[in-house]
Order: structure tokens, then sequence, then C-alpha cells
């Protein structure tokens, strides 16, 4: 049983995950706005040629994502730990110093991509500016840095649950996860100047790190999230996190193969890879009826309407963004024409918001509520369902956009031109990849927007609530 806190009283570490949530909600601003400057260097490559380019806008934009996911899920676990253990977090004044530290370091690096953003292929732009990999292009010096600060993350839980003499489920998934989480990362600091054996571990970052430890430690948040927030027993959300566990580790690992093909190892990896990706979705179907199950049984009331929706969103985007997209270009029949197309992108983007995104907001708006009206039966506003709509709308557009601009090079590019250079340009300039890059940028703008609405509702919502806790539950 999880001990519940007097009403307005907050655990140090529940402090400590505010902080993190807020940064996190800046870089999110941060990730949109520079995928917006880049989304528009696709229709005007001019467009701050020379100042800030297509390729430091896309680096940022990919890099602010990462770190405020992380930074979102480190809030999240800092959140509901205490209460799923039953006591204050150990070693609360290591967290505060690796959460300053961290944002220090990200606040350098993205001065340094901003101010110096490349060098000369030597150990010291290797080191100091960046690794110039795809994704990971973080300098060597921040991977040692997001490797500690995750080893004290982990040393805290560990730490917690032992003082605690309490190992739930939930928690030792945590605790098996976070050692995967740190270890793969080190994955991508090997060096190797064979491009084959570079790309074969980059790939353990790229595909592991962020598919299978980020999908389990969403799912042991999620857990704790909707044991609090629909009552959900424990029994069965751990049930259905253990079978997550053996699927995604199951079929994930061997699923990356469908990459391996692309980077000169034995043909046999596109079809064994193409195999396992495609079982890959069977978790998140699990977690799709787990959540229609849960919401069905509560009529879709709970004393946090923001809250449950946005729970019901990470549900069916992971669904959809992670696995109905994901599956349309892992058969290797289809994968041997769609793989580096705009179809990725497009699968990116849904998974990315389906799965992570709306998994942090779940928690942000059941901490805020706890923060700022826990007396409330009912912590609502009119604004968040503007922003939720906006948002959902928003990113499906975008995704819909590069879906028709990746059919498009799939169709001019591989399978009529047959990948050469020329066939390459005239995909590039084909109307339909040209609608669908204008497309992409104008629900861009949309998404811009309904950042901007969700934030001015997460810095709003509960303040200008008069009621009193007896007059809404009259209502209700």
């Amino acid at each position: 049983m999880t001990q519940a806190l007097p009403q307005g009283k907050l655990y140090e570490s529940q402090k400590l995950a505010l902080w993190y949530f807020w940064v996190a909600l800046a870089l999110f601003g941060a990730q949109v706005l520079f995928g917006l400057l880049a989304a528009w260097q696709y229709l005007d490559p001019n467009f701050l040629y020379g100042k800030l380019n297509f390729i430091t806008n896309r680096m940022l934009h990919i890099n602010a994502m990462i770190v405020w996911l992380l930074l979102g899920f480190m809030g999240g676990v800092y959140w509901f730990l205490p209460l799923e253990l039953g006591r204050e977090v150990v070693g609360i004044r290591l967290a505060r110093f690796a959460f300053f530290t961290l944002i220090a370091a990200v606040g350098i690096v993205v001065l340094v991509y901003l101010l110096v953003q490349y060098g000369p292929g030597n150990a010291f732009t290797l080191w100091f500016i960046t690794e110039g990999r795809e994704y990971i292009e973080a300098p060597r010096w921040a991977d040692f840095g997001i490797v500690a600060v995750m080893a004290i993350f982990l040393y805290n839980v560990v730490a917690t649950a032992l003082k605690a003499q309490r190992i739930t489920g939930v928690v030792a998934v945590l605790m098996f996860d976070l050692v995967a989480l740190a270890g793969l990362y080190t994955a991508g600091m090997h060096y190797t100047p064979n491009i084959s054996m570079d790309q074969y571990f980059w790939w353990w970052v790229v595909h592991l790190w962020v598919e299978a430890t980020w999908e389990v430690l969403v799912g042991s948040i999620m857990a704790m999230a909707l044991m609090h927030l629909l009552g959900t027993p424990r029994r069965i959300v751990e049930t259905w996190l253990y079978l997550e566990v053996a699927l995604v580790f199951g079929t994930g690992i061997l699923g990356l193969g469908h990459h391996y093909f692309w980077i000169g190892t034995p043909e046999y990896w596109l079809g064994l890879g193409g195999f396992f990706s495609a079982l890959e979705p069977i978790p998140l179907v699990a977690m799709v009826v787990h959540a229609v199950y849960d919401a069905g049984m509560h009529r879709m009331q709970t004393v946090n309407q923001p809250a449950l929706f946005w729970a019901i969103a990470q549900a069916f985007g992971n669904f959809i963004g992670a696995g109905v997209w994901g599956f349309m270009q892992t058969l290797p029949q289809i994968n041997l024409y769609s793989h580096g197309t705009q179809l990725a992108p497009a699968h990116g983007h849904l998974a990315f918001f389906g799965a992570y995104v709306t998994a942090i907001l779940t928690v942000i708006y059941m901490a805020l509520h706890q923060v700022r009206r826990p007396e409330l039966p009912r912590f609502d506003s009119k604004l968040w369902k503007w922003a939720f709509v906006l948002m959902v709308v928003g990113i499906f557009g975008m995704s819909a956009a590069m879906t028709i601009a990746g059919f498009t090079q799939t169709m001019v590019e591989r399978a009529i031109g047959g990948s050469t250079w020329q066939a390459y340009i005239d995909a590039q300039q084909h109307p339909w990849f040209q609608n669908g890059m204008v497309w992409r940028f104008v629900f861009g703008v949309f998404f811009l927007v309904s950042y901007l609405v969700l934030l001015w509702d997460l810095v709003t919502i509960g303040k200008g609530e008069a009621r009193t806790a007896k007059e809404v539950g009259a209502h209700d």
C-alpha cells in the first residue's frame, strides 16, 4: 500500500520534481521552435543561411527533445517514488546537485551549438563541440555527464528502496531499467573509424536506448500514475508492466536488426529484424486495452480531467505512433524501399509524442493538482481542452504530411528511380513531396500555438479557482 501525503504537503523530492518539470517544459518550447525553423528551411534553404543553418536547427530540435523528455521522466520518478515507498528519497542533496549540474551542462552545450556549431574533424571537436553523429551529437564530456547524472539517479532509487525496506514490482522494474538506461547510452561513446562498426553501436543508442529503455521507464511511471489517478489495482498494472518488459526487450533487441541491413551486415538481418520489429506493437496493444478498460470502469470520471485525457492519449498515441506507423515500414518488403525516407520522421514524431510527451503531461497535471488545490475534488479548466485538441491535431497533421512526402520518396526515388542521385533530386522536386513539406510547416505552426496554450494553462490552472471544495463537490 502506498502512503498518502497530508494535503498541501510535499516531499523534498517532489519539490525537486517541479523544477525538473518547468525546465523540461521550457526545453519543450525550444524543441518546437528549432523544429519550426528547420521545417521552414526545407522550403527556403537561404533562410538564416550562414547564421543558423538547417543542420544546427535540426540538431537543437532533436537534442532538446531528448533532454527535456529525460528531465520529464526523472521528474516523474522523483514525484512518485516517495509515494510508492512511503519515505523521502535518499540523497536529496545529491539529486539537487545532479539537477543543477545537468542544467548547467545543457546550457553550455546549447551555447556551443549556437555560437561555434562545428569544428575540424579532430579529438578537440569530438570532446568539446560535437561528436557529429546524427541524433547523439553531444560532445564527449557531456556524454560522461549524462551517464554520471543517470548513475546518481539510479543510486537514489536503489538506496531509497533499500532504506524503506520495500521493493515493489514497479520499483524493481524501474531499477532494472535504469541500469540498462545508463549502460546502453555508453554504447554510443565507442569511437571507431570503421563506419559500419560505428553505426552498429550507434543504433544501440538510437533504437535500443530510446525505444526499449525509455518505453519501460515510461511504463513504470504510467503504472504509478494510473494507481493514483484511477485507483487501478497494483496487481493489474504490475502484471502489464512485467509483460511489457518481456515483450519490449524480447522483441526490441532482435527488432533492431532491421536497421543493420543498411550498414553492411549480413542480409539475414533484414528478415530477422523485420519479423521481431513486427512483434513490437503487441505490448502497446495490451496497454491500449488496459487504458480503455480503466477509463470505462470509471465512466471517464476522475478528480483530474486533463491528466485522465493525456493518459488515454498516451495509450492510443503510443500504439498508433510507435506501433502502427512503425509497423508500416519495418516489414522487409517495405523497409527495403522506405528506409531513410520521410516515413521515418513521420513515425518518430508520432511515436515520441504519443509514448513520451503525453505521459509527462499526465504526471505534470497530477503534480499541479497536488501543489495548487489538493482539497478540490475536481482539478479542471477550460483551456486544457483547447491545448489537448490543438496539439493532437498538430502532431497528426505533421505526421500525415511527412507520410505523404515519404511515400513519394519511396515510389519516385526508390521504386522507380532505383536510388540514384538523379532519382533523389526528382523525388525532392515532386509536387507531392514539396506540398508535404509545406503542410508540415503549417501544422508545425499549429503545434507551436498549441504549446503556448498548454503552457499558459499549466501556469494558471487551479490558481483562479475561487470555489471551495464543498461548492465544487455540490456541482458534481
